[in-house]
């Protein structure tokens, strides 16, 4: 190796052999002196191979390959104190080496270590035993090892060595030991709290340091905490705080005090000795920013105990906070935010914070650093949750512009925080108006897209949020939300498909969102998850309801229903019922096919002649509109619409009133002739008998007193066109089949208007009743039941029973008798109503 090792040998005593020189210019000859007998070259060869290691890490790598560990172990446990001795430094200087620890863990090690850390042996051997120890206690089987064996009781015991170098390899080789839980809970009981406090007052920083750090890992359990406050170890710690000269200490001070607020009885000692309100100074006035950040993870920490919360808030820890907000080190601002987020289960810090931070945490929301943005995110939700003052406040503080800029962070838990912090503010409708302004449902179509389900969730329930309004549908609509939103259907995630149907409920609010969302499938994922047990959730229903609304012939014969707030317009047919995930084909589609022996038909169609003139050419932006909802039969457009019911209503009309609604029709026209050059539209046969009835009923109808009063006539007006009334005892010849029979056959159709049904049964006059109840203002809801039967529930309000003028009732619902006794109302659950619902 070329390099020199050389010891002399101190003269000996004169009664023995002049002492012999032990040179060598190899160290592989002083390796081979390892195998002698004679203690005195063992002793001189140890000793001069430790000098040799202590030179560098090159030389320790010789020696391992020089051979020179194994004889070296040998000699750790030989009778010769010295030789002993000066083996163990030898090898205690070398573990440092990765390799020589790895060789060592082979040569099982760790028990002859521990032995030399007897009481007996020389304080040498304690140091580079300890040391070997210290090394190798990193990797973890050599933990399981000095463990098993025994090790953690002779480690603690010196650390009352007096020398600090023993104390200094003893506290740090504990303090690798203890990273492993089951070597927390066996030195808490050999009672090591004592001597590490002890520890604290050494001379020695490193052993201050080391003894913190191993505090700090023991502190996590709370067996230990009572320990360390039941031998004082806070007034050690505090003691240390408040000493500047052991500023290079605060941090890993604050560390194990941090873990000790966990516990409220721990914090109550502190606030009642005055350590909480040093505690918070020291960290507003601190230039340590790693000591301002720690103590605000602390306050996090503690933070999620309810008693702890409580005790913080009186301190007033809620302006330390806002102070830690404004430092210049990131870490101190997510550790704040963070903090504050925890303190915001107390209602009092909610509202104190709100009051001093919230423009600070707006501020945060356009940093630089992606987890600063972060964190004063979910700072923000959680301030504005269930509190309307703070929201406002967010709002005050020019804060929907960066919360909707946040939409697009490359942290999910940014996106998702915005997304909620949008939702809570969008409760007020000022401020959902102004997120609306700001483009919000342009911004939430990319965390629509996102994969992570949890910003999935909280976009679809942002959506749910502020789709309440027409314009933000409409611009969801037009930026392409509407396909996310319905494939968040199939999510497997309970909470981001419910929300998901949320918020397709609040966007089918009208046609054209509807109708997209059914052209893109979520008519047939919603009736699939309403199949499933496990899949469906209070909104599925309510979402699947809320589109057909959009398409009532569909509703009608999937449901079985109709409200009264699903009027029926011109273009509406019922197909009968079918089963769910059946779609109906269109109106024009079933007209075209030929006769068949199904159930006929019934098509709605009462549209002026004159408009039916003028409308062929409009569709061409009105059936944008409606053509996914025509596909199933839905009405005409809706400009067509109002013009029929106000003229349904009012008759024919002055003509300088009808002249606006030409007006608007009249610029599109161009556009539709372009878009429809070869195929002219196909409209429905006018049903002028059903648009007679119609302008009837609003003259002699309409114009009665009161609501029952109408009710009645307009039933006898339907059974009148429809039959008349039917004894119950002749049902039976009744020929209502054949008559339906022989109009199919003169109109060559399936398809058969309801004017045209002289003779129709329940579900018949039913129809007609809702659809002139409709026209006239009547609240009428539409059941189809089975066997042909189908009936009208009205609300009423009777009158007061102790003839109290003035006295208001809730209103009744009533079944329409249209068969039997035309008028006659039968009140809900009524054994008379049940039969006539019933066969």
């Amino acid at each position: 190796m070329g390099k020199k090792i050389k010891k002399e040998v101190e003269p000996p005593p004169k009664d023995v052999f002049d002492p012999l020189s032990v040179e060598s210019k190899k160290a592989a000859t002083v390796v081979l002196m390892l195998t002698s007998p004679e203690e005195e070259v063992l002793s001189k060869a140890c000793e001069a191979l430790y000098k040799f290691a202590a030179k560098g890490e090159e030389n320790k790598l010789t020696l391992l390959e020089l051979g020179a560990l194994e004889p070296l172990f040998k000699l750790v446990t030989h009778e010769d104190p010295v030789v002993r001795r000066n083996a163990t430094m030898v090898l205690g200087i070398m573990a440092s080496h990765n390799d020589v620890k790895k060789s060592l863990r082979q040569l099982d090690v760790t028990s002859a270590f521990i032995a030399r850390l007897a009481p007996e042996e020389d304080v040498v051997i304690h140091e580079f035993a300890s040391l070997c120890l210290v090394h190798m206690a990193v990797e973890y089987n050599s933990k399981v090892q000095i463990f098993e064996q025994g090790g953690l009781e002779p480690l603690i015991r010196l650390l009352g060595s007096p020398d600090p170098d023993v104390k200094k390899n003893c506290v740090e080789c504990i303090y690798n030991m203890v990273q492993d839980f089951q070597s927390r809970a066996a030195i808490r009981e050999l009672n090591v709290i004592p001597p590490l406090l002890d520890l604290l007052k050494s001379d020695y920083p490193i052993i201050q340091l080391l003894a913190l750090k191993t505090l700090g890992i023991i502190s996590i359990d709370r067996e230990t905490r009572v320990m360390l406050r039941e031998h004082q170890g806070l007034d050690h710690l505090f003691k240390i705080l408040e000493t500047k000269e052991f500023n290079d200490l605060h941090v890993e001070a604050l560390g194990v005090v941090a873990n000790c607020l966990e516990d409220v009885d721990t914090m109550q000692l502190i606030q009642e000795t005055g350590g909480l309100r040093k505690l918070l100074a020291f960290a507003e006035v601190s230039t340590l920013t790693d000591f301002q950040k720690n103590a605000a993870k602390a306050i996090a920490k503690a933070a999620y105990e309810p008693e702890n919360r409580k005790i913080l808030n009186e301190q007033e820890v809620e302006k330390c906070l806002v102070t830690l907000l404004g430092t210049d080190n990131d870490g101190t601002k997510i550790a704040a935010s963070q903090a504050i987020s925890a303190m915001c289960e107390n209602l009092a810090s909610k509202q104190t914070i709100g009051t001093l931070g919230i423009p600070q945490l707006v501020q945060l929301l356009s940093s630089d650093n992606e987890e600063v943005k972060e964190a004063a995110a979910t700072a923000v939700v959680n301030l504005t949750t269930a509190h309307l003052g703070n929201a406002s406040a967010v709002a005050e503080a020019d804060g929907i512009e960066p919360l909707i800029s946040l939409l697009s962070a490359k942290r999910d838990g940014a996106v998702a925080s915005a997304a909620t912090v949008l939702t809570n503010l969008a409760i007020q409708e000022p401020l959902r108006l102004s997120i609306q302004s700001h483009g919000i449902m342009t911004a939430i179509v990319e965390p629509l897209h996102s994969t992570n389900s949890i910003v999935q969730s909280r976009a679809a329930l942002a959506v749910a949020a502020i789709g309440c309004d027409a314009d933000a549908r409409t611009e969801l609509r037009n930026s392409g939300g509407l396909e996310p939103l319905v494939k968040l259907l199939h999510s497997k995630h309970d909470e981001v498909r419910r929300n998901a149907c949320w918020a397709v409920m609040v966007c089918a609010g009208d046609v054209l969102t509807a109708a997209e969302m059914t052209r893109l499938g979520a008519l047939d994922i919603l009736e699939d998850i309403n199949l499933s047990i496990g899949r469906k959730n209070n909104f599925s229903e309510a979402a699947l309801d809320k589109i057909l609304d959009h398409n009532l012939p569909q509703k009608y014969s999937q449901m079985g229903f109709l409200t009264s707030s699903n009027i029926i317009a011109d273009g509406f047919y019922d197909y009968g019922q079918v089963k769910p995930g059946v779609k109906l084909l269109s109106l024009e589609e079933l007209s075209t096919q030929e006769l068949n022996d199904h159930r006929a038909i019934i098509l709605i169609y009462a549209k002026s002649p004159e408009l039916e003139v003028a409308a062929p050419p409009v569709p061409a932006e009105e059936k944008s509109q409606e053509a996914p909802s025509a596909r199933v039969g839905s009405s005409v457009s809706s400009t067509t619409r109002k013009i029929s019911r106000e003229r349904a209503r009012k008759g024919k009309g002055k003509k300088e009133e009808e002249k606006p609604k030409e007006e608007e029709i009249e610029p599109v026209m161009p556009k539709i002739v372009e878009e429809v050059p070869e195929k002219a539209l196909w409209f429905p046969p006018v049903d002028s008998i059903l648009m007679d009835y119609i302008t009837e009923v609003s003259k002699t109808i309409l114009p009665l007193a009161t609501t029952k009063e109408q009710v009645v006539a307009l039933a006898q007006f339907v059974a009148d066109k429809m039959g008349g009334p039917i004894e119950r005892d002749r049902l039976h010849e009744f020929s209502w089949e054949l008559h339906i029979s022989e109009i199919e056959f003169e109109l060559k159709c399936n398809v058969v208007p309801v004017g045209k049904i002289n003779k129709g049964t329940f579900y018949h006059r039913a129809l007609l009743f809702k659809v002139l109840a409709d026209r006239i203002g009547i609240g009428c809801s539409l059941v189809h039941g089975e066997y042909n039967r189908g009936w009208n529930e009205v609300k009423l309000v009777d009158d007061s029973p102790l003839g109290i003028p003035g006295l208001l009732l809730p209103p009744q619902v009533y079944i329409v008798d249209l068969m039997y006794q035309p008028g006659n109302l039968m009140k809900e659950g009524s054994p008379e109503s049940d039969h006539y619902r019933r066969i």
